[in-house]
């Protein structure tokens, strides 16, 4: 088993001025990750400084208002799984299934990582042999197309042939942290939601 811890769009210092008490201390508690992803829109410096110090292996990209030197995409593999990452800018309608796939496909990946809406999500691409994950915004922070407004984030639980997602989310206020649990199974190299 592989757990990753899935991230982004935190906007700090400009939207916000720190991660939610909530969702930090669970971050914090499963250091170090086995992978830590972040799905762009750091902001600034030390939000990327504090990212690096989270896990054994980091993958992030640079959002639509990143200026850090990041790459566009990422691409990695856990055992015959390939995994890629992309903020998920370019996209129209944000976080549309079709151009969202589009890119999956160009990375050549069963699951995409992506951000850029501030609403977390789970759906299959356009055929059920892509996953597109979104962990929403840790902060919980306005986004150009709107967002939940709620800080959220994922971890994920890679096994042979499943995932087990932990989907966080604070309320509004900060103060009510709910916890959905979705396992996806891989059969005949498709995802089962």
């Amino acid at each position: 088993m592989t757990v990753i811890l899935v991230i982004g769009d935190t906007h700090i210092p400009d939207r916000s001025d720190k991660i939610p008490d909530k969702l930090l201390k669970i971050i914090e508690a499963g250091k170090p990750w086995d992978i830590v992803v972040f799905t762009g829109d750091f902001i600034g410096e030390n939000i990327y400084r504090w990212f690096l110090s989270l896990g054994k292996k980091k993958y992030s990209v640079r959002g639509n208002i990143d200026y850090l030197p990041l790459p566009k995409t990422q691409v990695f593999k856990i055992n015959d799984i390939t995994i890629g990452i992309h903020h998920g800018d370019g996209v129209y309608p944000r976080g549309d299934t079709r151009g969202l796939t589009r890119i999956a496909n160009q990375l050549r990946a069963d699951i995409l990582f992506t951000g850029h809406t501030h609403s977390p999500f789970i759906k299959y691409g356009v055929t059920k042999n892509i996953l597109l994950i979104n962990p929403g915004s840790l902060t919980g922070v306005w986004g150009g197309g709107g967002g939940s407004m709620k800080p959220s984030m994922m971890i994920v639980e890679l096994f042979d042939d499943s995932l087990r997602i932990e989907h966080y989310e604070l309320s509004t206020d900060h103060t009510k942290l709910s916890m959905r649990q979705i396992v996806v199974k891989k059969k005949n190299r498709e995802w089962i939601l």
